[in-house]
């Protein structure tokens, strides 16, 4: 277990970080986050520039009150965009030029503006812009976005620093805020373990571990993991971008990592999809039209509390909101609960012991009947 300080609050780790891309984490409000327990959560500083733009934000006091969030919020800094909108991007030494997605227009994104739409933003923890490469990615081109990945974190270092050292005051965002930099490296170990190592040797608040989950099968995820975390400071946050699913999310606990963020929860439960320990369930399925039992027995959400099975199917296949709302409730709950049972186990002692008790009960939708 660790305490990760922050200017809106400490975030015990190992923690997740429910997904608000847009400043909203889709169909709840920051209230229901709150009774959630979620500690922290992810906003996403290339699509809030794009929309709806650092001066509505600006002039409405910064990310917290805008979206209205009382705790800490974590910005990425627009580099998975790098890899997701890969037709409509070009690299260069000094950034990304892109074309935005939502009307064409084009706009640059290099590492002091990756900072200054964080800094704008007023969000606790900044990321560095990084270049993150599909899978796979042959070991020259790979070192050629390492190489570019560490000269921006670098340049972002420095531009935070050169930021704080004008603002006025010790109140101000640039002063207390984090910056985490970004390992790259792909499927290359060598490569991994060298970008760590030369992060660590520039120094950050906090290292992530990126390119992972862009394709590649679950082992090589894992290798990627495993080749990164040891050659980053045991005394900083690790942090595992974009990952995963609840038996990821337990394995990569026991591999070092320390946060994660993932959009999973809220869009499987769109696709009336929920969590259990026993793997997914499929809740808009046909055989559960007339069962009475809650999504998961015993558990302690709102959804399980109050509602049967056949309710929130009814709710789904008649494309009532409160359908999506209810199954993002427990999917989130699901998560946020699995975060808080494996700090239990490892405060006690008994990580080990819980972590082969869920892998060998929970199942992948491949091994599920339903």
């Amino acid at each position: 277990m660790g305490r990760l300080i922050t200017a809106h609050g400490v975030v015990e780790t190992p923690a997740f970080m429910p997904v608000g891309t847009q400043g909203s984490v889709k169909c709840m409000s920051p209230d229901e986050m709150t009774l959630l327990g979620a500690q922290i959560l992810l906003g996403n500083s290339y699509h809030l520039n794009l929309r709806p733009g650092l001066e509505a934000i600006r002039k409405t006091g910064g990310l917290h009150r805008f979206m209205g969030w009382r705790g800490p919020i974590l910005t990425d800094s627009g580099g998975f965009q790098v890899f997701s909108l890969a037709k409509l991007r070009v690299v260069r030494d000094a950034g990304v030029e892109f074309q935005s997605h939502i009307d064409g227009a084009p706009c640059f994104l290099g590492p002091k503006e990756a900072m200054n739409i964080q800094d704008v933003l007023g969000s606790d923890i900044w990321m560095v812009l990084d270049e993150c490469p599909p899978w796979p990615c042959e070991e020259p081109r790979m070192r050629d976005a390492v190489e570019r990945s560490i000269r921006w974190a670098r340049e972002c270092k420095q531009f935070k620093a050169e930021r704080a050292a004008r603002d006025d005051g010790p109140s101000s965002p640039s002063r207390k805020s984090l910056i985490f930099g970004i390992v790259q490296g792909g499927a290359h170990a060598r490569l991994r373990r060298e970008c760590a190592e030369r992060l660590a040797e520039i120094g950050f608040d906090g290292y992530a571990i990126g390119g992972v989950s862009v394709g590649e099968p679950e082992s090589e995820m894992l290798k990627a993991v495993e080749v990164s975390a040891p050659f980053l400071p045991a005394d900083k946050p690790r942090y595992a971008m974009g990952l995963g699913t609840p038996r990821q999310l337990v394995e990569m606990v026991a591999r070092g990592v320390d946060m994660f963020d993932c959009v999973l929860p809220t869009r499987v439960a769109r696709n009336g999809v929920a969590y259990t320990r026993a793997g997914y369930l499929h809740v808009s399925a046909g055989r559960y039209k007339e069962d009475p039992l809650p999504i998961e027995d015993g558990c302690g959400c709102y959804a399980c509390k109050n509602f049967s099975r056949a309710y929130i199917r009814h709710l789904l296949n008649a494309g009532e909101i409160l359908g999506l709302r209810l199954m993002s409730w427990h999917n989130l709950h699901f998560y946020l609960e699995l975060m808080r049972q494996i700090r239990a186990a490892i405060r006690d002692g008994r990580f080990g012991a819980f972590r082969r008790d869920f892998v060998a009960h929970y199942r992948e939708p491949n091994d599920l009947a339903n």
